[in-house]
């Protein structure tokens, strides 16, 4: 559950879009980030396919990354 999925979108070292799993949308920091956010979130089959990131690499690689950094 203390597990977060995060996929950020930059240019020129400035972030302009963010997936985050507690969210569960996009959400966009720039007025180009928050264009390409709201096209994304209106997009039914790219929530879920963000969404279902966080089980098929975060949850199937804890184990590995724990044992890693003990």
């Amino acid at each position: 559950k203390d597990i977060e999925y995060i996929r950020s979108y930059y240019y020129n070292k400035l972030e302009l879009t963010r997936f985050s799993s507690s969210v569960g949308k996009y959400v966009g920091f720039t007025e180009y980030g928050v264009k390409n956010a709201a096209a994304w979130n209106n997009n039914p089959s790219e929530l879920s396919a963000m969404k279902a990131q966080k089980e098929v690499y975060c949850l199937n690689n804890i184990q590995t990354d724990y044992t890693a950094a003990l």
